[in-house]
C-alpha cells in the first residue's frame, strides 16, 4: 500500500464537510454552492453584508439586524444577492425605537408625527378641567366662603331692593322695581366673587405653587382658563341663593329648564370675565396690598356704570358710554330676559353672549402673554 500524500507545506490539506456542503455529488465533490471548511492556517475572510430592509425584525435578535433583500437589491459589498426572497415587516407594536435607517415614520423617531386636533384639543380640555377641579377641592374644604359671600346679596334683595320697591318712578318697562334690580343682584354678585380671584394668584406665586404650574406641559392658556372657570363655579352657588331669595322676596322668576340652564351659564360665562380681568391686574401689580386697592376701585365703576340697579337711558351721556363698553351691562342684559317672566333684553340675547364671550377670549389671550410675569 502506497504512503498517504504529505499535507502541503503551511497548513493542512482541505478537507470537505458533508454538513457544510448540501451540493456535494460524490466524495471529495463539491456542487456550485458549497461552503467549505476553513484551511488550516489559511486567512478567514469574512462573509459579505446583504443588504438592509427597513423595518425588518429578524427572529431571536435583540435589535434591528441586516435582513435579506429583495431580488436584484444591491448588497453592501456591491453585489446582488439572487434568490433572496422579500422579508415581510414586522407590525408596529408601539414599542420599537425608530430603524436603523432612521425611518421618518418610526414612532419615537425625529420625524415622529404630533397629535392630531382632536387629540390636542382633548388634552387641552383634561388640562383645563384638571386646574377647576384643584380649585373646586379648595372649596370643598373651605364650604363657609359660600355662606359669607351670600350675605352681601341677601342685604341687597332684602334691605335695598325693598326700600327702593316702594319708589313709583322709575321707569323699569312694566316690571316691578325687584324683579327689575334681581338681575342685576346676580350679575353683581358674580363681579364681587371674581374681581378679587386674581389674589389668589399672588399668594399661589408666594407658596411656590405658581412656580410648579408653570414647570407643568400644560399651556398657559390652559392655565388661565381653568382658573377662570373655577370661579364660574363659586358664582353658581351665588346664582343659587339668588334664586331662592328672589323666588321667597316675591319675584317672578323663570322655572322653565330651558331659562335656568341659561341663567347658570351666563353666570359662569360673567364670572370667567371678571376673573380673567382680575388675573390680568395680578400679574401687572404683583402685590397683595396694590391689586386689593385696584380691586376696590374696579368694583364700584363697573357695578354702577352698568344696568344693574337703573336704566341705560338714566344714566348721563358720559356714563351711558362708559356703560356700553362694561362687560356687566351685556350680561344683566341677558339674565334680564332669561330669568324673570316678562323681562326682554334690549339688546338681544346673542348680542350679549357673543359679547362676553370676545371679552373673555381677548382678556385670556391677554392673561396667558402676561402670565410669567406672576412669577418674577
Amino acid at each position: 500500500m502506497s504512503p498517504a500524500p504529505a499535507a502541503p507545506p503551511g497548513g493542512s490539506r482541505e478537507q470537505p464537510d458533508p454538513h457544510l456542503d448540501p451540493g456535494r455529488t460524490g466524495p471529495g465533490e463539491a456542487g456550485p454552492g458549497a461552503a467549505r471548511a476553513p484551511v488550516a492556517g489559511a486567512a478567514v475572510q469574512p462573509a459579505p453584508w446583504t443588504a438592509v430592509e427597513p423595518g425588518v425584525r429578524s427572529p431571536g435578535a435583540t435589535g434591528w439586524i441586516q435582513a435579506p433583500a429583495s431580488p436584484g437589491t444591491p448588497a453592501a459589498s456591491g453585489g446582488a444577492v439572487p434568490g433572496a426572497a422579500p422579508a415581510a415587516p414586522l407590525p408596529d407594536d408601539g414599542e420599537s425605537g425608530p430603524t436603523a435607517t432612521g425611518d421618518p415614520g418610526s414612532r419615537g423617531g425625529p420625524g415622529a408625527t404630533a397629535p392630531g386636533p382632536l387629540a390636542a384639543a382633548a388634552a387641552f380640555v383634561r388640562q383645563t378641567l384638571t386646574i377647576v377641579e384643584a380649585e373646586v377641592r379648595k372649596l370643598r374644604h373651605d364650604p363657609f366662603e359660600l355662606v359669607t359671600r351670600a350675605v352681601q346679596p341677601a342685604l341687597w334683595m332684602l334691605v335695598f331692593g325693598q326700600v327702593m320697591g316702594r319708589l313709583r318712578g322709575m321707569p323699569t318697562g312694566g316690571l316691578p322695581y325687584l324683579d327689575f334690580m334681581a338681575p342685576g343682584i346676580l350679575a353683581q354678585s358674580t363681579l364681587f366673587v371674581a374681581i378679587f380671584y386674581g389674589i389668589a394668584l399672588i399668594w399661589e406665586r408666594d407658596l411656590g405653587i405658581l412656580h410648579k404650574y408653570m414647570a407643568s406641559p400644560a399651556p398657559r392658556t390652559a392655565l388661565v382658563l381653568g382658573k377662570a372657570l373655577s370661579a364660574g363655579v363659586r358664582a353658581l352657588t351665588q346664582a343659587v341663593v339668588i334664586y331662592l331669595l328672589a323666588a321667597a322676596t316675591g319675584v317672578a322668576v323663570r322655572s322653565d329648564p330651558a331659562a335656568l340652564v341659561g341663567v347658570l351659564a351666563l353666570a359662569v360665562l360673567g364670572a370667567a370675565v371678571f376673573s380673567t380681568l382680575s388675573l390680568v391686574v395680578a400679574c401687572l401689580v404683583r402685590t397683595r396690598e396694590r391689586f386689593m386697592g385696584i380691586g376696590q376701585v374696579l368694583t364700584m365703576p363697573l357695578f354702577f356704570a352698568s344696568n344693574a340697579i337703573y336704566p341705560l337711558h338714566l344714566m348721563p351721556g358720559w356714563v351711558h358710554g362708559i356703560a356700553r363698553v362694561n362687560p356687566l351691562t351685556y350680561q344683566v342684559d341677558a339674565l334680564r330676559g332669561l330669568m324673570i317672566r316678562g323681562g326682554a333684553s334690549q339688546f338681544g340675547l346673542g348680542h350679549d353672549v357673543a359679547v362676553l364671550a370676545l371679552a373673555l377670549a381677548f382678556l385670556v389671550a391677554v392673561a396667558s402673554r402676561l402670565y410669567p410675569r406672576a412669577v418674577t
